[in-house]
């Protein structure tokens, strides 16, 4: 009897020789559009995306995009599937523009910074004397311009502050927004088909991350971090998302899809969120963290990982149960970290709900037990919205319905038909 042969597995040399040769590739093919784009007038600055950035005592720390145009689109409820694709298709078309030189100021002190070959900046703004003294309030505004001054952005920064007590550091897919990411159907539906309005959160999600930023002190300081194995085109959708479920806001920290060492092709699975946290939890030196994420990717191996290297700095690990009417191999998986990180002194959890999270966290001293009652009232509330295929059968109804009655008006003229 036959047997199939075991893939085969290149040297890793071979591997090396060809992830150079495509990037060399694609870089020569970015140097020659922009050529011909300078030749022709085009792919000139004209959007500056600022995404949300952070600050300490230390330092500011500001990262984002510079664009050819702004990004089109916007959370419409009657925006059809055709619409939603559009929307996507200008996401990953954007036109970044390199070689741009920035300004950045926060709290009177500046920095210079230039786009990289994919239009990504990053500003790294330091602090001293009354500059670096804490405030009260929660976000401030650093500002972005062109060296020449134009442009001028206003870019939100998270004041992380060394009395806080704990962080938050949360994956985004199936841990605060629907993704039904072990379903790839449905997941490319959600990315391609839909916009910020129409997607959901998960059931208690709001009221739960509200609890954790406002902490058992109730100050409300606790800063709250997202990270995300999605493209940095759709950061804007994911943070109308955020707005639009009162879900508290927070530097999102997404993948890009480019070429380069690092990225998409050196980049493997989701173990870049494992090395974002990791940066996080080193920079806050003073905090404790509480890390979320789902049973339907890598997450509870990564902060399996994260638990055994930082010890007692992780104060509670949480993962979402993606299907939690049944006992599946991701549960397994899920519960054979659990027993690992079970010598350590961190508490891990794989969790049914946002109301399992609340009152495990509650018991840790990390929520206020008063907030319990809203959180289970948002869970039923929010289990009683229609499911995603549910809203899609009804869409795709309305659709049906739509066509037909343009089809009658078109036959009959736009008359009634007697009777």
């Amino acid at each position: 009897m036959h047997r199939a042969s075991a893939p085969t597995t290149w040297p890793a040399s071979v591997r090396d020789r060809l992830e150079h040769l495509v990037i060399d590739a694609d870089d020569h093919l970015d140097a020659a559009w922009r050529r011909l784009d300078t030749r022709l007038g085009r792919n000139q600055p004209r959007h500056l995306a600022a995404y949300r950035g952070y600050a300490d005592e230390r330092g500011a720390e500001l990262f984002g995009r510079v664009l050819a145009e702004k990004p089109q689109g916007g959370p419409e409820d009657d925006a059809s599937w055709w619409d939603n694709l559009l929307d996507t298709y200008r996401r990953f078309e954007s036109d970044e523009v390199p070689g741009i030189k920035l300004e950045a100021r926060f709290r009177g002190a500046r920095v210079d910074a230039i786009s990289d070959h994919e239009g990504y900046y990053t500003a790294a703004i330091p602090l001293d004397g009354a500059a670096a003294a804490p405030t009260d309030a929660l976000w401030e505004n650093a500002i972005v311009t062109l060296d020449d001054g134009t442009l001028a952005t206003p870019q939100p920064v998270l004041q992380v502050r060394a009395d806080a007590g704990f962080g938050i550091i949360s994956d985004i897919d199936d841990t605060v927004l629907q993704s039904s990411i072990t379903d790839w159907k449905t997941a490319a539906q959600l990315t391609f088909l839909h916009n910020a309005r129409t997607r959901k959160p998960l059931a208690g999600v709001a009221r739960l991350y509200q609890a954790l930023q406002e902490g058992a002190d109730r100050s409300g300081r606790h800063p709250v971090f997202y990270v995300s194995s999605s493209p940095w085109n759709l950061y804007d959708l994911l943070e109308d998302f955020m707005d639009l479920n009162a879900i508290p806001c927070g530097p999102i920290f997404l993948r890009d899809l480019g070429t380069d060492t690092g990225k998409f092709i050196k980049t493997e699975g989701h173990g870049h969120k494992l090395e974002r946290a990791r940066t996080l939890i080193q920079r806050f030196p003073a905090l404790r963290w509480v890390l979320l994420g789902d049973s339907g990717q890598a997450d509870a191996e990564l902060y399996a990982e994260a638990a055994r290297e930082f010890g007692e700095r992780i104060a509670a690990i949480y993962i979402r149960d993606v299907d939690p009417g049944a006992d599946s191999p991701l549960d397994l998986k899920v519960d054979g970290f659990i027993e690992k990180v079970a010598g350590t002194s961190v508490p891990m959890l794989r969790s049914r709900d946002s109301l399992a999270i609340a009152e495990h966290a509650a018991g840790l001293g990390l929520i206020d037990p008063a907030r319990i009652p809203g959180i289970t009232a948002e869970v039923r509330r929010d289990h009683a919205r229609p499911t995603l295929g549910e809203a899609a059968a009804d869409e795709a109804k309305e659709q049906v319905k739509g066509q037909l009655e343009d089809a009658v008006d078109a036959a009959t003229g736009g008359a009634k038909p007697p009777g």
